[in-house]
Parts: C-alpha cells; sequence; structure tokens
C-alpha cells in the first residue's frame, strides 16, 4: 500500500484471522457470481425516491438518493445485493478453489496492466482455460505500485544502495492483518511475512511510544506527548478544553459521533449504518466535518493536522479518511515482506511470465461487436526502436489508473457516467525520500554514540553537544564505515547550502522501527522495523508526504531532495546523524511516475456517490479493475477484490 496513516499502537495479531472464512458465512458460487455482478453493475444506476422508510438528508442541503448510497455501503463492505459478505466466496476464487465451472465458451482476454490486478485476474481466468494477454506499458518492471527499491527481483536490478544488501520501498510498505485476501495470497505463494512495526519497539518487541514529535520548535517523545501534552498544544493555541487532550484522542471523539452509525451493527443494519454516513456526510470535507460538525477551531485542527497527518487530507472526503480509520481500528497489527513488498510482485508474475508483454504502452481501445482492439507502442529504451502492436481479443479487463486511462482514446465512447469518473476522480500526489546510512544510528544509546564518534576523531562527541562541528559538509559520511567514494564535492555543497541551522543534539534515539512527526517540509519520518540481514546499515525513510506537501518536493530534481531530507532529519535527531550518511539516496515521487499518475484515487468530497457507482461497471466487453475501483485504494486488498471480481464477471458473461 501507498497511503499511510498516522502510527496506530500494535497489537498481537490472530494467525487465523482472516484466513479461513467460516463455511457458515461463505456464500454459494451462484450468490457469489451475482454478487459481483450486481456491485460490478452498480454504474448502471439511475436515480431512486427514497422510500417513506428511507434516512432523509437534512432541510435545506440536497444528498444523494438512498439506493445509490447502499451501493457505495455495500462496496466498503464488500458485499452483495443480498448484503451477504463477497470476501469468503473471493478467498475461495483466490486461494483455493479458483474460478467455478461455467458452461461460457472461453475466450481470448486481454490485460491491460500488469499490477497486482491485473497479474491476479490473467492468473485465475489461464487456469479457468482463457487465453490471455497481459499488457504492460513499463518495460522493466510488473508491480504498479509495489515497487522496492533493490538489487535483482524479476527487474534485475543494479545495486539500489551502497550496501547492495540493502532494500526500501517506495510503494506498499506494510499489510493490515485485517485484509484476508493479501495476507492469504501471501501465505498460499510460500511468501514470509513478518510484523512490521507502525509503532517503535523495545528490545522485547513491546510498543515504546519513543519516537519524535518536533513542531513549533518543541521535541517531545511521543510516550511524553501522550501523558503531558500541555506545552506542544499549547504552542499552537488551542483553547483551553484542549491543551491537555492528546491528538489522537481529539480525532477520536471528533469521529465518535459518525461510528455510532455503524458501531455494534451487523448484516442489514450495518449496511444501512454505512449508508447513512454515506449520505449524510459524503459531501463534506474533512476540513468541513471537522468545523461544522465536531465544532473544531482552526487552531485545534492544525494540531491534528500536523501530529495526526490530516492537514494533507482537508480538502477531501471526510469519508475517505472515515472509511479507512474504520476498516483498520487501532488494534490492527501490520506485516511487511522480508526482502521488500515486490517479492510479492515477483511471485504474481512468476505464474504468468510468459503472457505478458512488457513495453507496450496502451494508446487507443476500441471494442464493440465481441471483439477488443489494443494499440500499444513501445518505449524505445537504450537506442532500441519505437515499435508499433495492436492486441485483439474478445474481452479486456483494463486495470489502469483513470488518470492513465484519460490520455487513452476509447472507440466507441463509453457511458457519460464512465467518461466523467475517468475525467474527475481524483489522485492525489505522495513522494518518499529515502536516505541510506551505514550504521543503524536510531537504535543508539548514548553510549553508543560516544563509542563511534570518538573513533571518527578525539572529542567529536562532546563537540556535537555543544554544538562547534564544522558547518562545511567536511564531516559527511565521516565514519570508516561510509565508502570513501561515495560523497562527492557537489553533495558537500549541496550539504552545506541546505544544513539545518539547528545545533542543539538532542537524546539519543533509542527506537526501533515506528515513525516520528514533524512540521518541517520532511513531515514524516519512518525507521526500518528490522536490520538487514548481513548488514550493520539501514534506510531511513526521510520523508514521506501527500498532496500539497509532496508536490513541494516533485518541484525539486530528485539529487536536489537529498541534502534536504537529510538536514529535515537533523532538525529532528541531531546533527551528528550526518557521518553515517553514505551519500546515497532514492526518492519516489508518484505523481510524476508515468505508470502510475498519481498516487491513488483519493476521493474529494461528493464523489463516493457522484462518480463511484460508475468507476467499476462494465462497458460491453470491457471491464475495469485496479485498487481505484475498490474502496480501498492504495492497498493490495483493494486490487485483489477487483481481480477477483472481474475475472468473475469475465469467465460468467455471456
Amino acid at each position: 500500500m501507498i497511503i499511510e496513516s498516522s502510527p496506530a499502537p500494535d497489537a498481537t495479531p490472530d494467525p487465523a484471522d482472516g484466513h479461513a472464512p467460516d463455511p457458515a458465512r461463505r456464500p454459494s458460487r451462484r450468490t457469489l457470481i451475482a454478487g459481483a455482478a450486481a456491485v460490478a453493475g452498480a454504474g448502471a444506476l439511475t436515480a431512486a425516491t427514497a422510500s417513506a422508510g428511507t434516512p432523509q438528508a437534512p432541510s435545506g442541503a440536497a444528498r444523494p438518493d438512498w439506493e445509490t448510497c447502499l451501493t457505495v455501503a455495500r462496496a466498503v463492505l464488500v458485499r452483495g445485493d443480498d448484503d451477504r459478505p463477497l470476501v469468503p466466496g473471493y478467498a475461495d476464487v483466490l486461494l483455493r478453489n479458483g474460478l467455478p465451472r461455467s458452461r461460457m465458451p472461453r475466450r481470448k482476454v486481454l490485460v491491460v496492466g500488469a499490477g497486482a490486478a491485473g497479474l491476479t485476474a490473467a492468473h485465475l481466468l489461464r487456469e479457468a482455460g482463457h487465453q490471455v494477454t497481459v499488457i504492460e506499458a513499463n518495460g522493466n518492471r510488473v508491480g504498479g505500485r509495489i515497487k522496492t527499491f533493490r538489487t535483482g527481483g524479476h527487474e534485475k536490478s543494479a545495486a539500489a544502495f551502497a550496501d547492495p544488501k540493502q532494500y526500501a520501498e517506495a510503494g506498499a510498505m506494510r499489510i493490515p492483518d485485517s485484509h484476508p485476501l493479501v495476507t492469504g495470497l501471501i501465505d498460499s505463494l510460500g511468501l514470509k511475512r513478518r510484523r512490521f512495526h507502525l509503532v517503535d519497539v523495545d528490545g522485547s518487541g513491546r510498543p515504546a511510544h519513543r519516537t519524535w514529535i518536533f513542531v513549533n520548535g518543541i521535541r517531545v517523545r511521543r510516550a511524553d506527548y501522550a501523558r503531558s501534552p500541555q506545552t506542544l498544544n499549547r504552542s499552537f493555541g488551542v483553547p483551553a478544553a484542549y491543551e491537555s487532550v492528546p491528538a489522537a484522542q481529539i480525532v477520536r471523539s471528533a469521529f465518535a459521533p459518525v461510528r455510532k452509525e455503524i458501531d455494534g451493527k451487523q448484516d442489514r443494519a450495518l449496511v444501512e449504518g454505512w449508508a447513512r454516513v454515506i449520505q449524510r456526510y459524503g459531501h463534506m470535507s474533512m476540513y468541513r466535518y471537522l468545523t461544522e460538525e465536531a465544532k473544531l477551531d482552526e487552531r485545534t485542527i492544525d494540531l491534528i493536522g500536523t501530529v495526526e497527518n490530516l492537514t494533507s487530507r482537508l480538502h477531501l472526503a471526510f469519508v475517505h479518511s472515515f472509511i479507512g480509520s474504520s476498516l483498520i481500528s487501532p488494534d490492527t497489527a501490520f506485516f511487511e515482506l522480508p526482502g521488500g513488498s515486490a517479492t510479492l510482485a515477483d511471485a504474481l508474475y512468476a505464474r504468468v511470465e510468459d503472457i505478458v508483454r512488457l513495453d507496450r504502452r496502451a494508446t487507443r481501445i476500441t471494442h464493440g461487436e465481441g471483439r477488443v482492439a489494443v494499440d500499444t507502442v513501445s518505449e524505445g529504451r537504450d537506442g532500441r526502436p519505437v515499435e508499433r502492436e495492436t492486441f485483439t481479443g474478445d474481452t479486456a479487463i483494463i486495470t489502469v489508473p483513470f488518470s492513465g486511462l484519460r490520455h487513452i482514446p476509447v472507440t466507441p465512447a463509453l457511458s457519460y457516467g464512465k467518461r466523467r469518473a475517468i475525467t474527475e476522480l481524483h489522485y492525489d500526489a505522495a513522494t518518499k525520500v529515502l536516505l541510506e546510512f551505514s550504521r543503524r544510528w536510531w537504535e543508539f544509546g548514548e553510549a553508543d554514540w560516544k563509542r563511534e564518534l570518538e573513533a571518527v576523531q578525539p572529542g567529536l562527541y562532546r563537540k556535537y553537544q555543544l554544538g562547534q562541528t564544522p558547518e562545511d559538509g567536511a564531516l559527511l559520511g565521516a565514519h570508516s564505515s561510509v565508502p570513501r567514494s561515495g560523497i562527492s564535492g557537489a553533495q558537500r555543497a549541496h550539504y552545506a547550502a541546505c544544513r539545518s541551522l539547528t545545533r542543539d543534539q538532542p537524546e539519543a534515539a533509542g527506537v526501533i522501527g515506528g515513525g516520528s512527526a514533524t512540521d518541517n517540509p520532511n513531515r514524516f519520518m519512518f525507521q526500518p522495523s528490522y536490520p538487514v540481514e548481513g548488514s550493520r546499515g539501514g534506510v531511513v525513510l526521510a520523508s514521506y508526504s501527500w498532496s500539497d506537501d509532496a508536490l513541494k518536493w516533485d518541484s525539486l530534481d530528485d539529487d536536489e531532495r537529498y541534502p534536504r531530507a537529510l538536514a529535515g532529519v537533523q532538525e529532528v535527531f541531531g546533527q551528528r546523524i550526518e557521518v553515517f550518511y553514505t551519500g546515497v539516496g532514492r526518492t519516489q515521487s508518484w505523481m510524476r511516475d508515468p505508470y502510475a499518475y498519481g498516487e491513488a484515487s483519493v476521493l474529494l468530497p461528493g464523489q463516493h456517490t457522484e462518480l463511484f457507482p460508475h468507476v467499476r461497471g462494465a462497458e460491453g466487453n470491457l471491464h475495469f479493475a485496479g485498487c481505484h475501483t475498490s474502496v480501498k485504494p492504495a492497498w493490495i486488498e483493494g486490487a485483489l477484490e477487483s481481480a477477483v471480481r472481474t475475472a468473475l464477471e469475465v469467465h460468467t458473461s455471456a
């Protein structure tokens, strides 16, 4: 996944969570197919008049009709039109028995896009006997937003970092245990997974909450802020009522009235509760909800926006954030894949590699009368000629993000609702800047720091404490563990120009995993949860930002980002980390990515009801998959839900 919410406490996972659906709750195959078709066909919805018993919109405000709200609610919960869960049946198709038997003829299927959705749908359909071809624009790799900076892999990459053993995530980096399709798929493919420490832990693996919050010039450990938030909260000028309330608690209290609509409800009552949430709040931005419904003042909104990662979401739909916070609870445990998330892409690719055509960017789609044609062009990399090729089939699954599909003419024209969704569906920006260090200094205590700094230069430990070290970059990469060729003269000059002016040296971080928050441009920083076997160093996610915060990084060339990101980390952790910097960084701007066209579909106010019902509906023999066609955009789980749904559509349609 790409979108990352603010840190939440870890919890011990139930190993069986979501992996073995209760047979009593598993729908029949007929129900599963009908439910998938009903959810997919929501694009054909027309406005319906609410019945006498239907909750009505508040006076003076237009609200979407009740049937549309029910459709979106079912999408949130992944339920069919009978309100029964579809995920147990999807899991059966994905993990155990494959697509059901069908009397329909086998087809020639084109899958456009080799992300998780495209690779999975292609595998399911081929196993069911269909002739499948996958068309992928990228000539180097598959996986979409599952992308790891690493050595090797199916893309046969050269070393990404000075230490070739090191790797780091450009995209999806954590998997919730509340996502049964992706966790089940990882297990069924024989991949290892381990706990991802969203919250830092101590040596015994217990949550420690020792990472930093550094805003308004105030540096405080998360645990200390939770116990005594007054100093930091007062720096925002919040009303007296909120001075002693941690930001996370303010957010929980603000969301509490909406949670009452769904908490404790089951079956039809749960669906209707979600529909009421969609109908009443679907038109609101996060900012409007916090001001008009939660009655928070701007100073308090500034506090929670800065500390709890809401600033970048204030203009987006309230229900987008509410859905995320509801489907992933504070007790959710997260996992990661040793070797990187791209090991999942490796495994998915290995099952269908022989039917994937890389370096084929779709330029036009023609459909109708039982045929589909996809015109493509190659990228002409490495001096190779640019080639055109046309692929034909009986039907196609389009997994291209709508932000990219906007550039692909479709003939004949799609329905008005679909065209509007392709044109208007909002895709947000997200940018990561990663820095490599030759030692895992974030795990150090003061004794470790003194030993290592004194080895560089006698008295250096004390000089850092007093702010008496040179400012010209002379100590950049000065530790003996840093390769001598790693730091160029240009890097030292850029570093000196961008260096942090904060000369105070905080105590050693002493953290394993977890993340820190700041109001400087870096915004959020994450340390790796585990060391890489055979390496004493590590890669820090030095800056993780979204929306406008991300676009400000996107305006910089890649090489400019690294010294600026290092300066931002130094503001939080202290100047002395410079001695371990290898001079190597990696960065990913999803808005600038030529295959992703943005982080993910992060919806604006009103788009859940105005656009979403049209997003996933089939148009003749064109079917639409990808995480943007689910209500879990940017999560692998949403992509897998869409893969099973569209595979069922193709497999069982006349």
